[in-house]
């Protein structure tokens, strides 16, 4: 043992280019977290007003439309941003979010047919 080389696996010491990344990373972490949590406040409150004004007036297909664009759009605008910035899991989770919001699109229209007919 006394004969063996040290390896670079054997020591953790960090280059002065890896801290330096090391910092950039954690700087792009954050500001793509502070990006996807700016669109998912946008989305959140853009929806709520679009749906809350097509349920006060009598004619609301507009800003229904409106909303179900919004609806899937913005999520989607999330998971671009997560994954072009290299955060496959945040960028994951907001795709999951955009298909739940898609089926939602899809189906509360048709159970509104549904039960006009029923």
């Amino acid at each position: 043992m006394a004969g063996t080389p040290v390896r670079r696996a054997d020591v953790t010491i960090r280059t002065a280019a890896e801290a330096e990344q090391d910092a950039r990373d954690a700087a792009r972490r954050a500001d793509v977290g502070l990006k996807v949590t700016a669109v998912t406040l946008l989305w959140l409150v853009s929806v709520s007003l679009l749906l809350g004004f097509g349920l006060t007036t009598r004619d609301a297909g507009a800003t229904n439309a409106a909303a179900a664009l919004v609806a899937i759009v913005l999520p989607f605008v999330g998971a671009v941003i997560a994954t072009r910035n290299r955060m496959p899991v945040l960028g994951g989770v907001y795709v999951v979010v955009t298909l739940a919001m898609a089926t939602l699109v899809v189906i509360v229209p048709a159970l509104g047919i549904l039960w006009a007919a029923a």
